[in-house]
């Protein structure tokens, strides 16, 4: 176990590194291959930054043998009896999470899983979450994160395409997998329970209020499944087998929009991972005193399917040894705050969606906020009004900070100890080297618009079953072309004022107007349609729909065919009819000439 990883010794030495650019010969693989530790050079405006903030400008990786596994057990080990997750007012420690994700990484191997599998976990942020997708991890497997909001034709899409094997999912979903068309591999289901991890009294209780009085468990028939405690107590954890893993495996299978196309997934491996977590660690070392006995509780409102929470809350957190408050319905926002009073979290990590629905609480301002060290916005845009009004009420500016499910996720951050609220997203992660580039690849003059571009530790291996679009989505020497305009000032801090694609981006969550056009062509009544986002206050952008119709279609029904068959986020807030659509000299719809119609060009 290297230092980097071992907290007993918490400087962060320089790095040498290697070069990561490439030449024409080179294939993708080897341009993306772990590991890629750029040399800085020395007139990036942000080193001095680094200094001023007392930020160190690289981070120590440890030796390629390592992986996620030794960052585990060192958790474990370190700190034992402290509660590792609490969730309904149930908690298991870090040694229970030991035992538990070792036996359910005993099960998958049980059942003839190989390393390099893939397997599926679909809940929210429950107990089962963390026992599930570290079990997998320390199988040797490739954990999928899967939304479990995802409409069948959504789960199916993704189970095919990641080649899923094994699936955990939680009860309340087991009908959208039922009637997914298209299960992939998938051989083996464990569904989980809610009140599963609650003790015999509240998990019963839970259950029941579930199923018979909330009635939110739809029914289901999965036959060939099996309970989550089954899977749990079925093969003794002294069966597990450590596999030989090394920085180069894939951990993660992240699905995402991406910069370009439909939702495809970013293969993560265990050095990416490694390395942005040490990148942050790096950050919050530089503000707060490294204290591994800290009885810090880290708000988990944020889903862990999502990568920001996965990284931030998830594998951060627990690498500090945090306490992870886990919240299965944070738009519950009253029940959310009986807990933030109860357990009086330390950090928030956030989207701009929660921060504003919280400030608008007369019974968030009661709060004790007097334990809050830190609030981190990330996902999408923090809003300056809401920022102000979260400053006024907890005494506390919001840290933003900016990455994509491609670099694990953080590229960029404010420095922790900001006064106010900037509205840029900071400067580059430690070891990360971040350029602004034309439409040439050329480098544009500070202050000058430019594609945001990144190079470092953090970033993919590539997409999965994509060769050709991972190729794309790099610049000639090595950077991955982010999709995002911005503009960097002299000091080194970025500031997003533009996208190049036509993403839209709903509470954090990339949506692509493909995905949706395509939907909404196949109701009956729609001719053809156009998808835009538009500014949203609550979630930073709405999905709004341009359609031609036949017939006597009303909004309403398409609204409803839209949230028929696409997740929350996805789903259009807003219809408008049209005679025709803007479309170029080869028929394309002109988006740009719809966002000029709502004013936003």
């Amino acid at each position: 176990m290297t230092d980097s990883i071992n907290k007993s010794t918490p400087d962060h030495k320089p790095s040498k590194g290697k070069e990561a650019g490439v030449n024409d010969a080179q294939s993708v693989a080897e341009m993306t291959a772990f590991p890629t530790m750029p040399i800085i050079p020395s007139d990036r405006p942000w080193l001095n930054a680094y200094e001023r903030y007392g930020i160190s400008p690289t981070i120590d990786m440890p030796d390629n043998s390592t992986s996620l596994l030794e960052v585990f057990e060192r958790n474990f080990q370190c700190y034992g009896q402290k509660p590792a997750y609490i969730c309904m007012g149930a908690s298991i420690s870090y040694k229970q999470l030991d035992l538990y994700s070792r036996q359910i990484a005993s099960y998958l191997q049980s059942l003839g899983l190989v390393k390099g599998d893939k397997v599926g976990v679909m809940m929210p942020n429950i107990l089962q979450y963390p026992i599930a997708a570290l079990g997998i991890i320390r199988a040797g497997m490739v954990l999928v994160n899967v939304n479990p909001l995802y409409t069948s034709r959504e789960l199916s899409h993704q189970l095919r395409d990641s080649g899923t094997k094994a699936l955990f999912i939680v009860e309340n979903f087991a009908k959208t997998y039922q009637e997914a068309e298209n299960k992939g591999q998938v051989e083996h289901v464990v569904v989980c329970n809610l009140g599963d991890m609650l003790g015999l009294v509240k998990g019963t209780v839970v259950n029941l209020v579930a199923r018979h009085i909330k009635k939110i468990i739809p029914s289901y028939s999965l036959p060939k499944s099996i309970d989550f405690k089954q899977a749990l107590n079925a093969v003794s954890a002294s069966k597990y087998k450590r596999p030989d893993l090394n920085l180069n495996d894939v951990a993660l299978l992240q699905y995402t929009g991406g910069t370009t196309g439909v939702a495809k997934g970013a293969m993560l491996s265990h050095g990416n991972l490694v390395a942005n977590m040490l990148q942050i660690s790096v950050l919050m070392n530089s503000a707060f005193e490294d204290d591994a006995n800290a009885d810090d509780v880290i708000l988990t409102a944020l889903p862990l399917y999502h990568v920001f929470s996965f990284m931030v809350c998830g594998m951060y957190g627990m690498y500090e040894g945090y306490t992870g408050l886990l919240i299965p319905n944070p738009r519950d926002l009253d029940g959310l705050i009986k807990e933030m009073a109860k357990y009086k979290p330390s950090f928030i990590p956030a989207v701009n969606t929660l921060f504003n629905g919280l400030v608008h609480k007369d019974s968030f301002a009661e709060l004790d906020f007097s334990n809050l060290k830190a609030a981190i916005g990330g996902g999408t845009s923090v809003l300056p009004s809401v920022a102000k009004e979260w400053h006024k009420i907890t005494g506390l500016p919001i840290v933003e900070g900016y990455g994509l499910s491609e670099t694990s996720p953080v590229v960029a951050f404010n420095p922790m100890t900001i006064a106010e609220f900037t509205g840029k997203i900071g400067i580059p992660a430690s070891s990360t080297d971040v350029v602004l580039i034309d439409d040439d690849e050329s480098e544009v003059a500070i202050g000058e618009r430019g594609e945001i571009c990144v190079k470092g530790p953090q970033v993919m291996i590539g997409y999965q079953n994509r060769p050709d679009e991972t190729a794309e989505t790099f610049t000639a020497t090595g950077y991955l072309k982010t999709g995002d305009i911005g503009i960097m000032d002299e000091k080194g801090f970025i500031k997003i004022v533009d996208r190049k694609k036509d993403m839209i981006l709903v509470s954090g969550f990339n949506v692509y107007p493909n995905e949706i056009e395509e939907i909404i062509s196949e109701h009956p009544a729609v001719v053809e349609c156009g998808a835009i986002g538009i500014p949203s206050e609550e979630r930073g952008e709405d999905p709004k729909i341009f359609v031609v119709k036949k017939g006597n279609v009303t909004e309403q029904e398409l609204l409803d065919f839209g949230k028929k068959n696409m997740t929350g986020y996805k789903r259009p807030r807003h219809v408008q009819f049209v005679d025709e659509l803007p479309k170029s000299n080869v028929g394309k719809i002109l988006r740009k000439e719809l966002r000029k119609m709502e004013g936003l060009d």
